[in-house]
């Protein structure tokens, strides 16, 4: 017996290998897409600017990089003892003024370099809820826990989403019209804005993508990450303790359904090879001094060897 639905995806024209180029942008679902990357040692780039939720602010940083529009001082402010821009995350904020603006462009100058370079693009939509500032109704990506009197709230509507996600794709195109492009909607549930509100939030990002995507060609797709918790995993028991974040099983599974679409066969192989390496390198033997133990490392140095020599950018 069945006790679940599976969803049917359709495997990708243009799947990941490991020659492949990855950048993932967007809400926290990136980092956790993105640390099954990196664990698996494909070149893969997260969140440069930090995690960002909302379409239009993807968008804006994005013009930002793509366009070589450097930060000046009239793009951040000193809030709390810390400089701040709010078109990034705070992960990124510093305390020195000239600090933070050279960080932030020496970032947008390597997120430009890796865009011309990347085939995979994927864009992980958080919320359709923006915050906009009252003095100059511009959407932000972080209110960096300035008051909220300074903001107006608001859901972007379908028609907006769908613009900005067009806008997206053009400028991906103007410098690397070669690029593949996944969306997909995160599942985490955003229930300060409301319950109700959520599921309206997800509806319009999604509503949006689909309605963009169904006029491009196969260079761009969806991956149903947040139909995947919903419908296969509908289950308290896959969410993390807050009850909002998926937990690790939902993760591991959620990244197991995107390989079997997205990534190349041909690549599970060195997967297997790197899992072994990681999990031989996070071992803890009793005694370090052992014969035993010391033949285990030169065994596992001996496969790293190997790996990169196929793969020199790999390291551990």
């Amino acid at each position: 017996m069945n006790f679940t639905t599976k969803i049917p995806i359709a495997t990708s024209h243009h799947p990941i290998d490991y020659s492949s180029r990855i950048l993932l942008l967007g809400s926290c679902f990136s980092e956790n897409i993105g640390g099954k990357f990196e664990y698996y040692k494909f070149q893969t780039t997260i969140n440069p600017f930090g995690i960002i939720f909302n379409p239009v602010s993807i968008e804006k940083i994005l013009s930002r990089s793509i366009n070589l529009e450097y930060f000046t001082e009239k793009d951040i402010f000193y809030y709390n003892e810390r400089w701040h821009c709010y078109e990034v995350h705070s992960d990124v904020s510093n305390e020195n003024k000239e600090v933070f603006l050279e960080m932030l462009n020496t970032i947008l100058q390597s997120t430009n370099n890796h865009i011309t370079k990347l085939t995979h693009l994927i864009i992980t939509y958080g919320t359709s809820w923006v915050y906009s500032l009252k003095s100059g109704n511009e959407v932000v990506a972080n209110c960096h826990k300035v008051p909220q009197k300074e903001f107006s709230k608001a859901i972007l509507s379908v028609e907006v989403i769908e613009t900005s996600i067009k806008n997206t794709l053009d400028l991906i195109r103007k410098i690397n019209p070669k690029c593949n492009v996944i969306f997909t909607v995160s599942p985490v549930r955003h229930i300060k804005d409301g319950f109700v509100e959520n599921q309206r939030s997800k509806a319009h990002l999604i509503t949006a993508i689909h309605s963009t995507i169904e006029s491009k060609l196969s260079s761009v797709n969806y991956f149903p990450s947040y139909e995947i918790m919903m419908d296969e995993l509908r289950d308290y028991r896959y969410y993390a303790a807050d009850m909002l974040h998926p937990n690790q099983v939902a993760v591991d599974y959620i990244w197991e359904r995107f390989c079997e679409c997205a990534i190349a066969e041909g690549s599970y192989g060195t997967m297997d090879t790197v899992r072994t390496i990681q999990k031989g390198l996070a071992h803890r033997p009793f005694n370090v001094a052992s014969e035993i133990h010391q033949q285990f490392l030169a065994s596992l140095q001996q496969k790293i060897i190997k790996l990169q020599q196929e793969f020199s950018f790999i390291e551990f």
